[in-house]
């Protein structure tokens, strides 16, 4: 049997016809083959996704968007289309994340702990993440602020960088120059009198290091008399003193005592220093014994006879 032309153009024609709306029906989110399971999030705000957007875990797609309804109290039902084979548990988060800075999204599963799978039109839980250029609003009015700050500091730049600023600049580096040349002078000086002075400075550091020396000898010298004077101090300490002061008062008091005696004429050495008839007869008897001394020098034979040979006095 020969096929014409015609049939041939009208089976491609039917066949190309079914494909187009099979391909439109998965476009808007129809399931065109029945391999899904139906999953219904409710989001206070969608924007940014439609129907087709892919749903994803850990960035693999397991179904797409199939359909979107808009409520009375203004929330959006998405309908969500996952492939049979994926088990998605019962406390499956379903978030809204956006893909790129273009503001992209798709819906993101995250998958909870429950041993139980969510079943054919069960409701997930759902959760809204903010937009990448959300994320990055706080970054960017830290941006335009550090940038009106630069601004402000290249005007403030701009300012200073005057030419007189360059002269007093160029001036300013004149007089550094200058002064490096004169420090420069300055020491090569230095190093001249150093050089001549070297003999001079090894006698004083000589003279220095017998001096150290000599403190060090001197040093060992005052710790032996720093060790006598304790010594001294510990056997004053460990004398008795009190009794020593306490004879010397005991004394001093027998002293006055006796001065008193004397001052008041009692007893012969008082008599003596306080009677002034005792002192006139013993200055008597002291004349008397003079001048008896003087006779007898002038008159020995008066006093004393003697005889050579015996013979008698006459």
């Amino acid at each position: 049997m020969k096929i014409t032309n015609e049939t041939k153009i009208g089976a491609l024609t039917a066949i190309a016809i079914t494909i187009l709306i099979l391909g439109y029906s998965f476009l808007r989110g129809d399931d065109v083959f029945s391999g899904t399971n139906k999953f219904y999030a409710v989001y206070s705000s969608v924007d940014g996704l439609t129907v087709s957007k892919p749903v994803l875990v850990n960035g693999f797609q397991i179904g797409r968007i199939s359909k979107m309804k808009l409520e009375p109290d203004g929330r959006t039902v998405v309908e969500l289309s996952v492939d049979r084979q994926y088990k998605v548990p019962s406390n499956t988060l379903a978030k809204l994340v956006s893909t790129n800075l273009l503001g992209d999204k798709a819906i993101v599963f995250v998958f909870g702990n429950s041993n139980l799978p969510a079943q054919d039109k069960d409701t997930l839980k759902a959760d809204i993440q903010g937009s990448l250029a959300e994320s990055l609003q706080p970054i960017q009015m830290k941006a335009e602020k550090l940038i009106g700050k630069l601004d402000s500091s290249l005007a403030a730049i701009n300012k200073i960088l005057n030419p007189n600023f360059q002269k007093n600049v160029d001036r300013s580096f004149a007089s550094i120059a200058n002064s490096l040349q004169t420090l420069e002078g300055t020491t090569k000086k230095i190093d001249n009198l150093v050089s001549t002075q070297t003999v001079h400075i090894n006698s004083i550091m000589s003279n220095t290091e017998t001096v150290t020396t000599n403190l060090k000898t001197s040093s060992a010298n005052l710790n032996g008399i720093t060790s006598n004077f304790e010594k001294v101090s510990q056997d004053v300490a460990n004398s008795n003193i009190k009794q020593t002061l306490d004879n010397a008062n005991k004394a001093m008091a027998d002293l006055q005592a006796t001065i008193s005696k004397i001052n008041t004429s009692n007893g012969t050495l008082g008599m003596l220093l306080n009677d002034k008839q005792v002192y006139d007869n013993l200055q008597n008897a002291t004349n008397n014994l003079n001048s008896l001394f003087i006779d007898i020098k002038a008159h020995p034979k008066k006093y004393v006879s003697f005889s050579v040979f015996g013979g008698k006095k006459e």
